[in-house]
């Protein structure tokens, strides 16, 4: 592998994240944070620029030992490049959607939380499922609900395999650590809807900051009535308990803020993770 490639295309990734350069949102923001909006784009910003550089840092960590060629050409060009490494049933033009790369198969990091029933859930209980993994903030108003509809309908799009596949988030939200926090995110948000989802939480903020750190989840607290501004990733870990692939959700913006991701886009999103644990069973 090219490791120089790969820090670019990195970079890049980065960039798109911070809505740099991205000429295909013209008229909105798009990020894979979740609490953005243009308004306070200035004081966010800066944090950001703190968040990517460990975010990059820990992707760089993770994605080595996959090969992806570099961006010369322009995004066009990238469009066409296939990843190794990914499924052959994700297109190319998928995996590209979803910022999609294999890992290098490490073990998940370990943990054991209580979910939006009360009850106790740890990694080792998965065992022998596949396990999509976010992290989510149950009072956000951004990134969180849309992919909360990405997972109904990749659910659905399971099929037969549904009963062999866990979807879970973890809280990342310190002012909202109760069971009833959760336990409202998953209604609202129809999550109940798939009978294996669990949003996992506990009131041990020390643990839970272990954790974002394990999984590389950078974390903003704006105060108890802000959207918390944190890094959105999709972990995909195997019936063996280690993490397989990564993907990068995305959100738009408008010029008020409001966001959004175009109902083609969240299909897309939710063929792709469906397509992505068929594949690791």
């Amino acid at each position: 592998m090219d490791n120089k490639r790969e820090v670019r295309r990195l970079k890049n990734s980065m960039r798109r994240d911070l809505g740099v350069g991205d000429g295909s949102t013209p008229r909105s923001t798009r990020s894979s944070y979740s609490g953005w909006s243009p308004s306070t784009g200035l004081m966010i910003a800066v944090v950001l620029l703190v968040v990517a550089s460990a975010v990059f840092a820990f992707w760089a960590s993770r994605h080595r030992g996959s090969s992806v060629p570099s961006s010369t050409g322009g995004a066009q060009a990238l469009a066409t490049i296939r990843p190794s490494g990914i499924p052959s049933t994700v297109s190319t033009r998928l995996a590209n959607i979803m910022s999609l790369s294999p890992t290098q198969r490490k073990s998940a990091p370990a943990f054991s939380l209580i979910n939006q029933s009360g009850d106790r859930v740890s990694l080792h209980s998965l065992a022998g499922k596949v396990v999509v993994l976010e992290f989510m903030d149950p009072h956000c108003t951004d990134i969180c609900p849309i992919v909360s509809k990405e997972f109904i309908d990749a659910y659905r799009k399971l099929g037969s395999y549904a009963n062999r596949v866990v979807f879970a988030a973890i809280n990342v939200n310190q002012y909202a650590l109760s069971v009833q926090d959760v336990a409202h995110f998953t209604s609202e948000q129809g999550l109940n809807s798939i009978p294996s989802w669990q949003f996992l939480t506990t009131n041990n903020l020390s643990s839970l900051k272990q954790l974002w750190a394990s999984y590389g989840i950078q974390v903003q607290s704006r105060g108890p009535t802000a959207d918390v501004i944190h890094s959105s990733i999709v972990y995909f870990i195997s019936p063996h308990g280690t993490e397989q692939y990564l993907a990068s959700p995305q959100v738009d913006h408008t010029a008020g803020g409001t966001a959004f991701l175009p109902l083609s886009q969240q299909e897309a999103w939710g063929q792709g993770i469906a397509a992505i644990a068929k594949s690791m069973l």
